[in-house]
């Protein structure tokens, strides 16, 4: 279902850039087979009953929602977040007889949801079809090595003109300079760019902080309405009827 709020006239769009979690990959359902996989491991390894590895997991997710990472205190993004399975681990049933088992716990739920975050031949076939007519654009959130190894694993690379890890630079979405630095690259004006993102705080709030042609919200959960976006679609795979309308 295609919503439309409201949008600038003007010349015809030349740039599509992308957010990719939740977007063009499904990140958030990726997550949440891995932590299942992770969890029945847990129960193996330790014995637990499914309410205490529910805890585990749970406290999991929340530290993985609050992190913080900076990369010149000398840890890596794994340190980090082997420690979150730790932490996990210790508040919910002390310390752990198994000290490599939060490595583990973590290179599980790693690798499982990377397995999982692939494009589809639908979203393939999209992306093809766009970039014969539109140059695109991959700007992603994020701490740079593991947007670095969604957009290797997902195999981006083909399918744009340009990638901008946003973890890589001074600011990210919804920062305007991150959306001036992309312009730059593919060579366009702000109102040359549609801006397609699922989150309306960094993706399209974004994209209006930096006065693109339009904005498109990808609503996949079907939860309330925002008038915020220009145009609201359950999914990507919708966007061409949006553009188009811009033309």
């Amino acid at each position: 279902m295609i919503e439309h709020s409201s949008t600038a006239d003007g010349m015809a769009v030349k740039a599509i850039l992308f957010d990719l979690d939740n977007t063009l990959i499904e990140t958030s359902r990726a997550g949440e087979v891995a932590l299942k996989k992770t969890s029945e491991f847990l129960k193996t390894t330790l014995g637990l009953d499914d309410s205490t590895v529910c805890t585990i997991c749970d406290k999991f997710k929340q530290k993985l929602f609050h992190e913080s990472f900076d990369c010149s205190a000398g840890q890596t993004i794994d340190d980090v977040r082997a420690h979150h399975w730790e932490e996990s681990i210790k508040e919910t049933v002390g310390n752990c007889s198994t000290p490599s088992l939060p490595a583990q716990c973590y290179n599980m739920w790693k690798s499982s949801r990377l397995e999982l975050l692939t494009l589809s031949p639908q979203v393939c076939n999209l992306l093809k079809q766009l970039r014969s007519r539109y140059k695109l654009l991959l700007l992603t959130n994020g701490v740079a090595q593991t947007q670095r190894e969604k957009v290797a694993t997902a195999g981006c690379e083909e399918f744009f003109d340009a990638i901008v890890i946003a973890g890589e630079h001074k600011e990210q979405k919804p920062f305007p300079s991150i959306f001036r630095l992309c312009f730059s690259m593919l060579e366009v004006e702000a109102l040359d760019c549609v801006m397609v993102g699922d989150s309306l705080d960094t993706d399209i709030q974004g994209g209006l902080n930096a006065g693109v042609r339009a904005t498109v919200w990808i609503n996949s959960a079907g939860g309330g309405a925002s008038e915020k976006p220009d145009y609201t679609i359950t999914t990507v795979l919708e966007l061409p009827d949006i553009l188009a309308q811009l033309q």
